[in-house]
């Protein structure tokens, strides 16, 4: 049967008479913008924390041994008291919060309007602390807590569903974070989605793009690490970034793996120790951070992204082995259970691997190909981390304006990717699903605790390994969720 062509007046008519659904849309743009304002604040709170902690490392360098440490166990202890769903990157909770087996009451634990405060001031104060811990994953829950309370505006049966409005959010966060739209976009469809459905994609991808103008009208439109100049690339370059390639590969795979293990908890002495005093723990390994700072220079404190700016601009003067000690300062302020993200130091050990591969070039080779090396190894090392290459490779080239350089990006981030798959399960995957797992296992409770007792000093493990109540012999903690079972009116349940 023949089809009819579309009566244009007729549709028109038709749109604009649905005065609801104009109000729904007018809903999520407004919650759009203020996410991106949230965002912004975000940035602003955290740049304004590292550079606080700058003057004071460089007024006192040995304070740091002291505040760090001390910083580091009040952050932790805030957050297992007050917010134990804003511990950790932020990103594995809005995975886990679209997961269809958990229950509103659930989600309510993983990305809301109260977390999303939480994240903004704790996050600020990791770097407060000088901990290798960046704000771009945090601004994902951050901004899709903002979307999220959306809901309670819109009519039953909107074309913008809970899971709608917390993957617009989520994506939302990456692009008003990195100032890069797109990247939110495809951080959508690879990461949070997996598909869009056609009934409301295009309110979604609005709601990133006007998040990521929110950003752009604050910030300027400019890229994130400057632009770089790229030289006309020709088989000579091809083994070098080859090797940037395969180091990113298997580093990133490595520590994907270690970040999992150290989360989830393992049947060690450290973990173990971990469970019982988490508070005792953030700051023990606060102080190595600190340490691992000192013996750097400080270059190894914050983020990361002063370093990499200072590698493609060829002002650097990395030690050879700073990749290996941001890795590991990145590991220990992860594992501490802080609110930060890994994006950024992500991206300053993949830098960090190709300046490192240009200077073994040397000569007018280094100088030449070494802004190439180390966007590549930014692009490749995030890709092995995170195993989203999509995301990865267009989040390098919008924040390098490296248009120039797509295919040889899109290339270093699949073949690391590849080879991080061979190595570790996908992080924010893994971590998404230890922690849907022990929501699901706590009970049928509609709920998860907002707040709970820190049991320090001499309380019992928080999370031994054995059978425990509805739930997985031996099986340990998630990130943000190794915590006790809800207190209820008749006080804390007895010792196990």
């Amino acid at each position: 049967m023949r089809q009819r062509e579309p009566d244009f007046f007729q549709n028109l008519q038709d749109e604009f008479s649905d005065v609801r659904a104009w109000v729904d849309r007018t809903v999520v743009l407004a919650y759009a913008v203020a996410a991106g304002l949230f965002v912004v604040t975000f940035t602003w709170l955290s740049e304004a924390a590292f550079e606080l902690f700058k003057h004071l490392h460089g007024q006192a360098p040995w304070a740091v041994l002291v505040w760090t440490p001390c910083l580091t166990a009040l952050i932790v202890w805030c957050t297992r008291r007050f917010a134990p769903g804003a511990a950790g990157s932020g990103i594995p909770q809005v995975m886990a919060a679209l997961d269809h087996g958990i229950t509103p009451g659930m989600r309510a634990g993983l990305v809301s309007m109260r977390l999303t405060f939480a994240k903004i001031v704790l996050g600020a104060g990791a770097l407060l602390a000088g901990l290798s811990a960046g704000r771009e994953g945090p601004s994902v829950q951050v901004a899709a807590g903002v979307m999220h309370d959306a809901r309670r505006w819109l009519r039953p049966g909107s074309a913008m569903s809970e899971h709608a409005l917390l993957v617009a959010g989520g994506a939302a966060g990456i692009a008003a974070a990195f100032n890069a739209p797109l990247a939110g976009v495809v951080f959508a469809i690879e990461e949070l989605s997996k598909k869009m459905e056609s009934r409301n994609n295009g309110l979604i991808i609005a709601a990133i793009v006007v998040a990521g103008l929110v950003a752009i009208s604050v910030f300027g439109n400019l890229t994130y690490f400057g632009s770089i100049e790229v030289p006309r690339l020709s088989w000579h370059a091809f083994w070098p970034g080859l090797l940037v390639a395969l180091v990113c590969g298997v580093l990133g795979g490595l520590f994907s793996r270690l970040l999992a293990a150290s989360l989830q908890g393992l049947p060690d002495r450290f973990s173990a120790f971990r469970r019982r005093f988490p508070v005792r723990f953030a700051a023990a390994a606060g102080l190595g951070v600190a340490i691992i700072g000192l013996v750097t220079g400080g270059a190894t404190f914050g983020a990361g992204a002063e370093q990499v700016r200072h590698m493609l601009a060829g002002e650097a003067d990395m030690s050879p082995v700073y990749v290996l000690l941001k890795l590991v300062a990145t590991w220990l302020t992860s594992w501490s259970g802080v609110p930060g993200g890994i994006f950024a130091p992500s991206l300053s050990i993949g830098g960090g691997i190709g300046h490192d591969v240009a200077m073994l070039l040397g000569g007018d080779d280094a100088r030449l190909l070494a802004p190439s090396l180390i966007a590549l190894g930014m692009a490749g090392f995030l890709a092995a981390t995170t195993q989203a290459p999509l995301t990865s490779f267009i989040i390098v080239m919008e924040m390098i304006n490296g248009r120039s350089m797509v295919l040889s990006l899109m290339a270093a981030a699949m073949l690391s990717s590849l080879i991080a798959r061979l190595i570790s399960r996908p992080l924010y995957s893994a971590l998404a699903g230890m922690m849907t797992r022990r929501l699901q296992r706590r009970g049928g409770a509609d709920t998860v605790p907002h707040a709970e007792p820190v049991t320090e000093p001499g309380a019992e493990p928080l999370a031994e390994p054995g059978p425990a109540p509805h739930g997985k012999p031996g099986e340990g903690p998630s990130e943000g969720l190794d915590t006790p079972p809800p207190v209820g009116p008749e006080g804390p349940p007895p010792p196990r």
